[in-house]
Parts: C-alpha cells; sequence; structure tokens
C-alpha cells in the first residue's frame, strides 16, 4: 500500500463521513503521510513504511471506524515514533506535561502541605504543569531543528 494510495482512502473517508471526530483521525493521518511524503527518507525506509500500512490492513471495512482507524493512527505513531525516532508536533510538550502534573501534585503534597491543603496541591499542579510544558516545548524544538518531527 503506498503513501499516495493512503492519502487518497482517507481523503475519499473524509468526503464519506460528516462525524467530527473521524474526520479529524482521518485529517491527521493525510497530514502524517504528507509529512513522510516530503521527508528525505531512502528507499527502502519508504518500503517499509508501506509494509507496516499493509499490515494495519486500512482499505478494510470495520464496524467502528472511528475506533479502528484511531487505534491504526496510534500504531503508526508508535512504529514511526520507535523505528525512526519520528514524533508529531506537541508530542514531549504533551508528554513532559503529564509528567509535570504528576511530579507536581507529589511536590504540592509532600513540600507544600504547609499551606492549606487545597492551595499547596493547585499550587504544586500548576508549577509541575508550567515546568513540564516548557521542558516538553524545549524538547519538541529540538526534535523540530534535528528534522524529527512530522
Amino acid at each position: 500500500m503506498t503513501l499516495k494510495y493512503v492519502n487518497n482512502l482517507f481523503e475519499n473517508l473524509i468526503d464519506e463521513t460528516s462525524k467530527k471526530s473521524e474526520i479529524k483521525i482521518y485529517q491527521e493521518f493525510i497530514q502524517i503521510i504528507t509529512s513522510l511524503e516530503n521527508k528525505d527518507l531512502s528507499e527502502n525506509e519508504i518500503k517499509s513504511i508501506e509494509t507496516e500500512l499493509d499490515r494495519m490492513k486500512l482499505d478494510s471495512n470495520s464496524l467502528n471506524r472511528r475506533k479502528y482507524y484511531k487505534k491504526a493512527l496510534n500504531d503508526f505513531k508508535n512504529y514511526l515514533k520507535e523505528t525512526y525516532s519520528l514524533t508529531t508536533k506537541g508530542y514531549y510538550t504533551q508528554l513532559y506535561g503529564g509528567l509535570g502534573l504528576s511530579f507536581g501534585l507529589l511536590f504540592g503534597v509532600a513540600i507544600l502541605s504547609n499551606l492549606e491543603r487545597s492551595l499547596g496541591l493547585s499550587l504544586g499542579l500548576i508549577a509541575g504543569l508550567v515546568v513540564g510544558s516548557i521542558m516538553g516545548r524545549n524538547k519538541d524544538a529540538q526534535a523540530k531543528i534535528s528534522g524529527k518531527m512530522l
């Protein structure tokens, strides 16, 4: 299954549906495929990606399209991340933001507990989210500079 075929498949699926949740998934797939087409990939890398797309059986008719293609999209993103270290825009910001929330919660409970309990939790969560998001944005910027962002 070639990249152009997958691109056309998802453009046709967008025309067939009126559900915004499905359209969002299809558009994200199209954006990733278009970015891959514009990247300088070797023939072996393109063949490997096309083999992975074949394995996903994207042209099959499933009963719950949104669920099926959402899972396929996540699997494809994971494949690109593990195999070629390619990430989508905002990947690290989202990841580090979540980690920052977790550590901020711990920080709020452990360190800021001498303040009023809800105030300590709130300040810890906010600080963790801000620090995590800043770190994630820096990591996203590094990925973009090195050409590892789709």
